[in-house]
């Protein structure tokens, strides 16, 4: 015969080729599907969540564009309510306070009552709160009301990160979290031009520009309350706009790595498992450092700017590119974080670069106006880009729905006496000096977050290690 003489080898041969190439094109087929997923899920929630804390922030800190808002002529915060720099701190500081005694509590609704209603109300209360601020006239309104705006935009943050994780994997989420956290740069920018703009309507109607500034900046936030009440997303398994072969999929990449929104609310086993896991108050600890730096920039950069010789106006113009360059940097980093899988050294890599132009600020001559320019757009670059690879860091190691919420609350309110740290150092009598006090010690705590988190990532390479060579075989992860 001149047929080929088929053997079983030869059978067994085939078929293994063709089951090779079946898997492979079941997982390319696989990936196709994530991706495309992934990509829906990204346009109906990161450029909303991204908005909201966008409003968020400018109705925070745009408070530090009021305090210089036309003071040359005598119509600036300070001066029409008869507040002294000590009490304006005091005021900044009262909203930090209730900021972090409500990040828990905040989140806890968040999961009881569903993000969209939860963020909505939010939304509404914190837009009413800073309208409400157009209309004070002393020092016990000012605060009164700060401290009810921290209450109110407490949750928000923490809210917004606990919530992607019902969406995202872990390598997925430190780039998003970004998105959302490089809209507060955006809104640096954003408010500075506002704040320019608005400056110029003075005495428009009667009323102070900036007073007009806290009524223009604070109706946003209350008109698109009920906007996120009806098209925010809460979890995959009840989104309209994803079909059920989608929805199972969302399920499956998540059955690890993400939270769960049936999961139930949190119970005390849960919180106690958090509490009691000491590896976590590492975390919150560097935390605490790089808060004090995002604080005094997000209150302080007008100030800084103007100490740098422009006016009142023009130093609210003038905060817009230190905040620009921060919103490129911190996307791409925050990128280069997920693809590398290498959070805790990039969050190293950009504190010490932004201790670097803390540090280099302090040093400089007061009237090196140019040089020290460069410094805030280094100083701002490297602070706030080693936010959202932190945050990601922390979700990515713990595994319980209640837990993440509860921990990443925990995070931020552990930020908050960090933040109050930063309302305190950029004193207004050091403005002629370059606020020096303000530079050093923003210097020193982001250098405690470059060796907390080079610290923490040797931890975990032993802890990793350990595991490995035990065989663990419960599934325990760790970030690295």
């Amino acid at each position: 015969m001149s047929e080929k003489e088929i053997t079983p080898h030869s059978v067994d041969k085939t078929t293994d080729a063709e089951l090779a190439l079946e898997n492979n094109a079941d997982e390319a087929n696989l990936r196709a599907r994530e991706r495309a997923l992934v990509w829906k899920q990204d346009l109906h929630i990161i450029p909303l969540s991204a908005t909201i804390y966008l409003l968020c922030y400018l109705d925070r800190s745009n408070i530090g564009n009021a305090r210089i808002m036309n003071a040359e002529t005598g119509n600036d915060l300070l001066t029409e309510t008869s507040m002294s720099s000590y009490e304006y701190t005091i005021a900044l500081m009262v909203f930090l306070i209730a900021y972090a005694v409500f990040e828990v509590p905040s989140n806890y609704f968040l999961k009881k009552l569903k993000p969209s209603r939860w963020i909505a109300f939010l939304m509404l209360s914190w837009g009413a709160v800073t309208m409400g601020m157009g209309g004070v006239h002393s020092y016990a309104q000012v605060t009164g009301l700060r401290f009810l705006l921290g209450v109110m935009e407490a949750g928000l943050f923490p809210g917004l990160v606990y919530f992607l994780t019902f969406w995202y994997r872990n390598s997925e989420r430190s780039i998003r979290v970004a998105l959302v956290l490089a809209s507060a740069t955006l809104a640096g920018a954003f408010g500075g031009a506002i704040a320019y703009g608005v400056g110029h309507m003075n005495q428009i109607h009667g009323l102070s520009a900036w007073r007009w500034l806290f009524i223009i900046e604070g109706a946003p936030s209350c008109a698109s309350a009920a906007l996120v009440w009806f098209i925010l997303p809460d979890y995959p398994e009840s989104a309209s706009w994803l079909s059920a072969e989608e929805k199972e999929l969302a399920a499956q990449r998540l059955e690890v790595e993400g939270s769960k929104g049936g999961a139930k609310a949190m119970a005390w086993e849960d919180a106690k498992e958090v509490l009691v896991d000491w590896r976590l108050y590492a975390h919150y600890l560097v935390y605490f450092g790089i808060s004090a730096p995002f604080s005094s920039l997000s209150l302080f950069t007008p100030a800084i700017t103007s100490g740098l010789g422009y006016t009142s106006l023009r130093a609210q113009l003038m905060t817009v590119p230190p905040w620009a360059v921060a919103y490129v940097v911190t996307t791409a980093v925050a990128w280069s974080a997920d693809h590398f899988n290498s959070r805790g050294l990039h969050s190293a890599i950009f504190s010490f670069i932004g201790a670097m132009g803390f540090l280099a600020s302090a040093v400089l001559p007061a009237d090196a106006y140019l040089q020290r320019y460069g410094c805030l757009i280094v100083a701002t670059s490297g602070s706030f880009a080693c936010i959202p690879p932190l945050l990601g860091w922390l979700s990515s190691n713990i595994r319980s729905t209640a837990g993440t919420g509860l921990a990443i609350a925990l995070n931020v309110s552990f930020g908050a006496p960090g933040q109050i740290v930063g309302v305190w150092i950029y004193k207004s009598n050091e403005a002629e000096r370059g606020y020096p006090t303000g530079h050093w010690t923003n210097a020193a705590l982001l250098l405690l977050v470059t060796v907390g988190c080079i610290l923490l990532r040797l931890y975990y390479g032993w802890l990793n290690g350990k595991l490995s060579r035990s065989g663990n075989s419960r599934g325990e992860r760790f970030a690295y």
